[in-house]
C-alpha cells in the first residue's frame, strides 16, 4: 500500500535566470514520483507525472515570478490504487522566483580602449519566459529598475579594483591611457536580502601597451632564455669543434705522408 512507500527527502530548488529545477532523493524502486506545484493564489499544477527520476523542470509552472510556491513530491504506485487512499508526499521549502533565482552571467558583446576611455557593451541573460510574439524576455525585462549592473575593472597585473554601476547595457569609464585593463560585469539586485549578486561574466583584458611577456607570461621568457643559451652555446662550441676537426684532418694527412717519405 501507499503507506509503505518512502517519502522524498533533501528537496532543493535550483534556479538560474528563472529556469528552475526541483531535485530530491532517493532514487525510486518499485514506485514513482509525481510533482505538484502549489501557489498561494494559483491552481495546483502537476509536473513529471509518474517519473522514475529525482529531478523535475518546473519552470513553466512558476510563470508568476512573484508568487510563493511549495512543491509536493508524491510517492505513487505504478498503477492507480483506491482513490480514497492519499499517497505519501513530502513538502519543499517555500520558493519565490523573483527573490531567489540566481542572476546568470552577462555576455560581453564588445569592448574597446581608446585613449583614457574604456567602453564595454554587454547583453543581459535571457529567461525561459516569452512575450506573446514568441521572443524571450531578458532578466532586465522582468526585474526592470530593480536590476543594475556593476563593472569591476583594474590595471592588468594589479590588485587594485574599481567598480561603477549602470542600469543600461554599457559602460564608459575613465582610465590611464597606455595601460592595459581587465574587467568583468555582474548583475545586482539591491532590494534582495539574499542572492543580491549574480554570476560574474568572463574576465577580459585589453592589450594596450602590453609586451609579449605581459601577454604570455613567464613561459615565453623561459623559452627565449633557453633559445638564447642554445644559440650562445652553439656559437662557442661550433668553432671549437670545427677547429678540432681541422687539426685532426691535418694530423691524419701528415700520417698518411710519412710512409712515402721513408721510401
Amino acid at each position: 500500500g501507499y503507506e509503505e512507500l518512502p517519502k522524498a527527502v533533501n528537496i532543493t530548488w535550483s534556479s538560474i535566470n528563472f529556469k528552475t529545477i526541483l531535485q530530491w532523493q532517493p532514487k525510486p524502486s518499485g514506485y514513482f514520483y509525481t510533482v505538484e506545484i502549489h501557489g498561494r493564489a494559483s491552481d495546483v499544477k502537476r509536473k513529471c507525472i509518474l517519473t522514475s527520476e529525482t529531478e523535475c523542470d518546473v519552470t513553466d509552472a512558476l510563470s508568476n515570478v512573484n508568487e510563493t510556491y511549495t512543491a509536493h513530491i508524491l510517492s505513487v504506485m505504478p498503477v492507480e490504487m483506491d482513490n480514497f487512499e492519499e499517497p505519501p508526499f513530502a513538502v519543499s521549502e517555500k520558493f519565490i522566483p523573483y527573490s531567489q533565482t540566481v542572476i546568470g552571467k552577462p555576455e560581453i558583446k564588445d569592448y574597446s580602449q581608446k585613449g583614457s576611455k574604456l567602453n564595454v557593451v554587454f547583453k543581459d541573460p535571457l529567461t525561459p519566459y516569452r512575450y506573446p510574439n514568441g521572443s524571450f524576455q531578458s532578466i532586465q525585462d522582468i526585474f526592470q529598475h530593480d536590476l543594475e549592473y556593476k563593472l569591476y575593472y583594474w590595471k592588468d597585473q594589479s590588485s587594485g579594483k574599481k567598480d561603477v554601476t549602470t542600469k543600461s547595457r554599457q559602460f564608459e569609464v575613465s582610465i590611464d591611457s597606455g595601460k592595459s585593463y581587465c574587467f568583468y560585469v555582474q548583475g545586482i539586485v539591491p532590494s534582495r536580502r539574499e542572492n543580491r549578486a549574480g554570476q560574474e561574466s568572463t574576465v577580459l583584458c585589453t592589450s594596450v601597451g602590453r609586451s609579449i611577456l605581459d601577454e604570455y607570461g613567464t613561459e615565453v621568457f623561459i623559452i627565449i632564455a633557453v633559445i638564447a643559451v642554445a644559440v650562445i652555446t652553439l656559437a662557442i662550441v661550433l668553432p671549437v669543434v670545427l677547429c678540432k676537426r681541422k687539426k685532426a684532418k691535418k694530423a691524419r694527412a701528415a700520417r698518411e705522408k710519412e710512409p712515402l717519405n721513408g721510401i
